[in-house]
């Protein structure tokens, strides 16, 4: 990838007014046009001497004007975010302030950074993997514990380690069969089958899980989906503002308020969940009110966990004849049975609710089943802490990779298909070249993922989605 020979700057703070703000500078010119217009406190130093890894005091002036007083960063070539010589003004926060050192800087001859430049300046140069540089977008981007988590991870090179080491498996086996494609004539064999047949199987299975991992990951990325379904006036709506903390959905005793999904993030205990209020499910001729009922089941499909909200009030008969709607979609994912409006129903209801919900569990051996009153705030705390418990989270301490990029997903899928040829194909002793072949092919969509095989349109598509000053 070329490497241009441009100064940038942009600013590397969150835009606005702020305490300060930080101005990044990198290219091989960067310190000698900083110290055009910076001033050290201590005339006996100069950022063209002044050490790696250190700061300096100073102003920066326009002529005779005072702009700022700032702290200068000075980073050498190559120990640097970029691997270029890099300087970073830390200046007071006023827009004016930012503006006024940003055109200082393009006087001297520094051009505007592109959004991720600093970034695929980074990756060009060799201090991170392509999917070392994504990471950086996703730990920016991290809003709970668990993303955070596994954006460090990647950012510090677990999943490119793992590839590696797969591409290199791969790779020493690939080597012995061009070789012998070589003496194709000879009829001999350098590459031991019985241990390529092994080996594809442990790659083969360890790609499916790291692809199998990703639905996973991209539920700590995004939010894990929690649907709330439920009949109309059930209380769902009321339940969504209250794990929420804010009145996001409207509250009516007016049946089929809700029409359309609201959607609402909390993060607990780490973790992040997307809440999916959806429209109430009963029969009716209203055409608005049934494309919600389609959509309720809808995300109720896609969701990874489950709140039937059930109104303790009901009949018991309306209940059962709901459970055979609901209960087919949510074998695949947690499910969690609340009864709502507890607090209206006398011992005797009680009694019919626990013995109801003993006979949907037997539909559903792992549902959860628990008494809440939404209105009230009765019982929150205990469905929180059962939505902790069905997230299903690896533990914390767990250093197994978890794919989280959509990219790396499909690039897993595709090496899938491509190492699944090269066992079919030894199991049935197709010609080597055509093993070969399939060999390389998991290796170039291996390669795709740290960006060991790369175009600018990938890079492009990655790199703009990036702030300015990243």
């Amino acid at each position: 990838m070329m490497i241009t020979n441009d100064t940038i700057c942009a600013i590397a703070t969150p835009s606005g007014t702020g305490g300060i703000a930080v101005i990044r500078i990198s290219g091989n010119q960067a310190i000698p046009l900083c110290n055009k217009i910076f001033n050290p406190h201590n005339q006996n130093k100069s950022l063209l001497t002044q050490p790696a890894n250190t700061t300096l005091y100073g102003t920066i002036q326009d002529n005779d004007q005072l702009i700022d007083e700032v702290v200068a960063t000075i980073f050498r070539t190559p120990h640097s975010f970029t691997g270029e010589d890099t300087v970073e003004i830390a200046c007071h926060g006023s827009l004016y302030i930012q503006q006024r050192i940003i055109t200082l800087l393009l006087a001297a001859g520094c051009r505007m950074a592109e959004p991720g430049e600093f970034t695929r300046r980074a990756f060009a140069s060799g201090r991170i993997d392509l999917s070392q540089a994504e990471a950086v977008a996703d730990l920016i981007a991290a809003s709970s514990a668990a993303a955070h988590r596994l954006a460090m991870n990647q950012m510090r090179g677990q999943f490119s380690q793992r590839l590696s080491q797969l591409r290199m498996q791969l790779l020493h086996f690939a080597s012995l069969i061009e070789l012998e494609l070589d003496f194709s004539e000879e009829d001999v064999q350098f590459a031991d089958r019985t241990q390529l047949i092994q080996l594809t199987q442990e790659i083969r299975h360890e790609i499916s899980r790291l692809a199998h991992s990703f639905a996973v990951g991209n539920a700590i990325k995004n939010g894990i989906p929690v649907a709330i379904v439920g009949e109309t006036n059930a209380g769902k709506s009321t339940l969504l503002n209250r794990l929420v903390h804010d009145e996001r959905a409207l509250v009516s005793d007016i049946h089929g308020t809700t029409r359309d999904v609201i959607e609402d993030t909390i993060t607990l205990n780490g973790t992040l969940f997307r809440f999916i209020d959806t429209a109430g499910i009963r029969e009716t001729s209203d055409t608005i009110e049934n494309m919600g009922i389609e959509r309720t089941f809808d995300k109720l499909t896609h969701s990874e966990i489950a709140i039937w909200l059930i109104d303790s009030t009901t009949s018991i008969d309306n209940i059962t004849q709901l459970s055979q709607r609901i209960l087919p979609l949510c074998q695949d994912k947690q499910l969690i049975i609340a009864f709502n409006k507890t607090d209206l129903i006398d011992n005797e209801q009680h009694s019919k609710i626990n013995t109801l919900a003993t006979e949907l569990t037997t539909h559903h051996p792992n549902a959860a089943t628990l008494h809440i009153s939404a209105k009230n705030d009765q019982g929150i705390d205990r469905l929180e802490q059962q939505l902790i418990t069905a997230a299903q989270l690896p533990n914390s301490d767990n250093n197994d990779v978890i794919v989280t990029n959509a990219r790396h997903h499909n690039a897993l899928l595709l090496a899938l298909d491509s190492i699944s040829r090269v066992a079919d194909g030894l199991a049935t002793g197709i010609p080597s070249d055509f093993v070969a072949q399939d060999i390389r092919e998991t290796m170039h969509h291996l390669g795709e993922i740290t960006g060991e095989i790369s175009t600018d349109d990938i890079l492009g598509s990655i790199f703009s989605k990036f702030c300015i000053g990243k």
